[in-house]
This record gives C-alpha cells, structure tokens and sequence, in this order.
C-alpha cells in the first residue's frame, strides 16, 4: 500500500471516527432522555390510574371507629383491593402521621412514620403534579402515593396512606426499563454506526476529491508545467492552500527566470570578456613577440612605437579589469557611499581638463555649460567621478571626429540635474530601454564592438546608490543625451 492511500485512510478513519463517537455521546444521552421520560410517564400515569384509591377506602369504609383501626372490616376490602392491584400498599395514620395499620405483602415494614406535611401537600394539590411521600417499607425513598382524609363524627381521625408503587412493581420496573436502555442502546449504536459510515464516507471523498485535484495541479508543477495554477478553492482551509500554492509557484516561476537571464548574462559576460581580453593581449604578445624576434633590425623608433602600443594594450585591458571588478563590488552590495559636500562644477571642470588631449586627438569639442549659481551637491565624489567619466568615455565611443560634447549643470528643485550631450551616432528607440543591462552592448554594422558595454550599468548602479536614475533619449544619426540628478545639501540628507 503506497504512502498516500494510507495518509488517504487514516483521514477517512480520523473523520468517521469522530462522527462515530459525536452519535454515541448523542445516543447516550438520547437513552438517558427516554428513560427519564419513561419514568416520569410511568409516575404520571399511575398517579392518574390509582390516585383515587384511598380516597375511595376512606368514603366506602369505616376504618377507624372510636379512634381504633377497624381491623376487621378494613382488610377485607383492602384485600381485594390488593387482589385486582398488587402493587398497592395501604396504612392507615393518625393525625401526626404515625402508621397504626396497615396491609403490606410482605409485612417488612421499616419506617412507622410518615411525614403528614407532605400527605396534606399532596392533599391541597387538585390539579397537576403532586409531590412524592416516604415509602415506609424503604425509607429515605420517595414513591408515588395516594391519600385521603378519614373523618369520625365529623372530626379528622386519620388518614388512609395508599403507597402505589411496591417494591415488586419497582424491580419489575426496573428490569423493564434496563431492558428497554438496552434496546434503545443497540438501535442507537448500530444507526451511529451507519451514519458516521455514511458521513464519513461522503465528507472523505469531499475533502479527497478537492485535494486530489490540488494535488493535479502540483504534479504538473513539479513535472514541468510551470503555468499550472490551482483555481476554484478562495475561502477557507483549501483557499489558503490555493492561494499560498499559486503564490509560490509565482516567486519560482520568477526565480527561474531570474536564474535564466543571470544564466544568459554570465554567457554574454564570458563571451564579452573573452573578446575584450583577448584583443589587448593578441595586440601585446604580437608586438612583444616581434621586439624579441627582430631586436637586432628594428630601430630605436621603431622599439618605442611598439613598446607604446602594448603600454596602450595594457592600460585598456588594467580598465577593463577594474571596471569589472567595480561592477561585481557594486552588484555584491559591497560598495558604500560616503556621501559629503563638494561643489559639482569644479568637480566637472576638473574631468574635463583630463580629456581635453582626448578630444585634440579626434577634433572633438567638449563644453561646460552652467546657468547660475550651482548649490553644493551632496555625494561621493570619487563615486559621482565615476559617473562622469563613464559617461564621457561613451560619449567619445560613438561621437566621430569633428563632433561635440557637451556637459550642461542646472538648478533644479530636487537638486542639480547633469546632461552629457554628444553628436555621436544615437540609439535607436527600440534599443534605449536596454543600454543599462549589465554586458548588454549594441551592435552597429557601421562601428566596431568597442568594450562590453559595463560602463553604462556601473553609472545605473552608482545612481542608485544616491536613490537617482538615469535617463537617456536619443535619435538615431543625432546623438544622444544623457542627464540624472544629484541631491543638494540640506538637514533631510545629513
């Protein structure tokens, strides 16, 4: 028997069982009821049937003359009294209640007294239910009784004590009424049994039938069909499964696909990266290989012009190094800004006096254009730095000779906006939305792959790093601007 049939069973068991037990408790007390009821009827029944039979031996009879017990007269009626109704016992009190005859089966009589407020009680009551009064052949028991007052020349003598249930009657009784709890008992147990089977059974393949279908939907998750999703259970226990399965399987969803574009990247970034590195080192070793193969015929001229074009070789592949290493730091969350205030302009000024023999080279015009007075900034400067250069340097990337590049700061009221401004090729629409995806690199038939296109994605992390983004438009064959905005200084960002 598999794992889940037995998990199957004993959630059917479980819920018949407690079905089961909920109907005996049920049908224990229901026999509790009826025998109650059973008794009570009886009570009732016998006090209506028999009720008048002392009354009728006190009118019929004379069983007290001159204050004595009439022995002679009384026990023959009460004879045959107790012929047509065994389960009569009948004395005869005197006013205070004591029993000075009586006519009993078994003469074992215990109790000479019987409580007189309970007989004139029972006596005051016309209609209704009457009280109980002492049993004197079982004290301390309470019976169904009859009573009736005997009067002598007009005078209260006694009364006649008509007890209406004997002892015999009792153990008959009694016999009947465990016959008839067990009978009740064994309906009732046998029909618990019977619906707790039924309910349990109808509840079970509710329950399992829901959950079979739930468990549908999880094996073609698990079997690969990631747009399975469990429908039709919104409330309760099944609701919150529905809804906590769904919302699960969306956060795996994602995290795949998340796995399957850092999967991509990481391929891009090999590819990239073997590229890159692989045209600064192919440009060294040839010319290292050619200085020591050819050291004796190559002039002196000819040494340092090669010797500068491996420095050059070098010094891109140290940047390409430390912009990859920039960007695993800034993605690891390991890079931490210092935030301080320095003056934007001056910073800007200073990059720019850097890339002016840049710009000789390829006749590109780079401008600082400011309006105003410029409020100090609040960042890291070598982080802000970064920013920049990245920037320019992909400002020179694409902008032909002959071009512009141009640096505009203004005032705003959320800080100081930067807008790098150039007269390169431009992006394409459908291509903006992409630039600052890490390694993502455009291709353009009429350029060279130039790098792998981290620049842009270090200068988006840095941003963020100042809660700031960065925005581009551009059109094709007209350049392409740049800008984002740095705080200025103020209490909230102290």
């Amino acid at each position: 028997m598999s794992v889940k049939t037995i998990k199957g069973n004993l959630l059917f068991w479980k819920i018949a069982g407690v079905f089961f037990i909920l109907l005996i408790i049920l049908g224990f007390i229901f026999t509790l009821i009826a025998s109650g009821l059973s008794r009570s009827y009886y009570t009732m029944a016998h006090q209506q049937l028999y009720g008048n039979v002392a009354s009728h031996l006190a009118s019929f009879t004379r069983p007290i003359k001159n204050g004595q017990p009439d022995t002679a007269v009384t026990h023959d009626i009460i004879h045959s009294i107790m012929v047509a109704n065994p389960s009569v016992e009948v004395y005869l009190l005197d006013t205070t209640g004591k029993i000075t005859d009586y006519v009993v089966p078994d003469k074992s009589v215990r109790q000479l007294q019987v409580n007189i407020a309970v007989v004139k009680q029972w006596l005051a009551v016309k209609n209704g239910e009457r009280p109980l009064g002492d049993n004197p052949k079982q004290p301390g028991e309470q019976s169904i009784f009859s009573a009736a007052p005997v009067y002598e020349n007009g005078k209260l003598a006694g009364y006649v004590y008509a007890v209406l249930s004997s002892e015999t009657q009792r153990k008959i009784l009694s016999a009947l009424n465990s016959d008839l709890s067990y009978q009740l008992g064994k309906y009732i147990f046998f029909c618990a049994l019977l619906i707790a089977l039924v309910v349990g059974v109808i509840t079970f393949f509710l329950i399992t039938d829901s959950i079979c279908q739930i468990a549908v939907v999880v094996r073609r998750f698990k079997e690969g069909d990631y747009t399975a999703r469990i429908e039709g259970y919104a409330k309760g226990n099944l609701g919150t499964l529905t809804s906590t399965f769904n919302e699960m399987a969306d956060v795996i969803v994602d995290n795949f696909d998340k796995i399957s574009a850092t999967d991509k990247f990481r391929q891009e970034l090999i590819a990239n990266v073997s590229h890159d590195l692989r045209t600064p080192l192919s440009i060294m070793q040839g010319y290292v290989e050619t200085l020591m193969i050819k050291k004796d015929n190559l002039t002196e001229k000819d040494k340092s012009k090669y010797l500068a074009i491996v420095l050059e070789s070098s010094k891109k592949l140290s940047l390409l190094v430390e912009q990859l290493f920039q960007y695993a730091k800034l993605e690891a969350n390991q890079v931490e800004p210092e935030k301080e205030q320095f003056l934007l302009n001056e910073l800007v000024s200073d990059i720019l006096v850097a890339y002016q023999l840049k710009a000789k080279e390829k006749n590109i015009t780079l401008n600082l254009d400011t309006t105003g007075t410029l409020l100090p900034v609040f960042a890291d400067i070598a982080l802000t730095e970064r920013v920049l250069q990245n920037l320019i340097d992909n400002a020179f990337k694409f902008t032909p000779n002959g071009g512009t590049i141009n640096i505009r700061l203004v005032q705003t009221d959320t800080g100081i906006e930067v807008r790098v401004t150039d007269t390169g090729i431009g992006i394409a629409p459908e291509e903006q939305a992409y630039i600052f995806e890490r390694y993502k690199q455009l291709d353009k038939d009429e350029l060279p792959k130039k790098g792998m296109g981290i620049g842009l994605a270090i200068v988006k992390k840095i941003l963020e790093l100042h809660q700031s983004t960065i925005q581009v438009t551009s059109t094709p064959g007209k350049g392409a601007a740049f800008w984002f905005v740095l705080p200025v200084l103020s209490k909230g960002n102290i």
